[in-house]
Formats: structure tokens, sequence, C-alpha cells
């Protein structure tokens, strides 16, 4: 009960944040609809950071309220189908195919950067017997 309440709460602050974004970078559907691939950007970053510094060590709910709850809220693979299919539709398809692989590299990147910057010190020096995301980025 404690992981839902969890997720609730950290639905409701990454939803206002994204609302703030989409407000502050209207999406446009000829043009790059960059408010979504930022939050998109930024939430991959920070769940990689969570996952190496936080995850470890902290509660179920915890991780659940800012994994699944907050950032799950903030980024979103609709916006981006969305926005696909809007550039498409406006003939944009160029602008549209650039808009998925900057979506792509971007994301993948931003996740493993926030994986290895994350990543504790002595797990340069160390590799533990089990495999965990941190693993996933080589140094």
């Amino acid at each position: 009960m404690r992981e839902l309440l969890a997720v609730l709460v950290g639905g409701f602050v990454g939803t206002g944040l994204r609302l703030l974004v989409d407000l502050a970078l209207p999406n446009a559907a000829d043009g790059l609809p960059l408010g979504t691939l930022l939050v998109n950007v930024v939430g991959a970053f920070v769940l990689g950071l969570l996952v190496a510094q936080v995850w470890p060590h902290a509660a179920a709910w915890l991780r659940a309220g800012l994994g699944a709850g907050l950032l799950g809220s903030f980024t979103t693979f609709s916006a981006i189908a969305v926005s696909l299919v809007a550039q498409a539709h406006a003939g944009a398809w160029w602008l549209a195919a650039g808009y998925l692989v900057l979506s792509l590299v971007l994301g993948f990147g931003a996740a493993a950067l926030g994986l290895r910057l994350g990543r504790p010190r002595r797990a340069f020096r160390e590799r533990g017997s089990g495999v965990s995301p941190i693993d996933w980025v080589d140094e």
C-alpha cells in the first residue's frame, strides 16, 4: 500500500512538472517537439542517476514513487508517438525521422551518463558478482 501511495504522489508531482515544461515549450505539429525531447532526456538522465545512487539503498516505496511515479509521469513514450504521427501527417517526414533518432540517441545517452555519473566510486574499481543496471555501462 505504501508503494501505491508513493506512486500516486510521485505521479502528481511529475505530471505537474511535465505540464510546466509543456506550457513553457509547446510542441508544434510542424516543428521539433523540444519540450517532449527535453523531458525524456532529462528523465532518462535522472533515472540513471537514481538507479546508480539511490536504488541500492532505498526502500521499495521510494523507488516506486520516484521511478514509476514521478519520472514515469514526467516522461512518456506516448508523447513521442503522437508528435511523430503529427509531424508525418503534416508532411514533415525528415523532421519526424530526425526527432525519433534524437529521442533514442539522447535518451539512451542520458540514461548511460546518469548511470555512469551516479555509480559509486568504489564500483569503478570493484565489480560485484551480481548483475545490476550499473554494470550495463562500461568504464
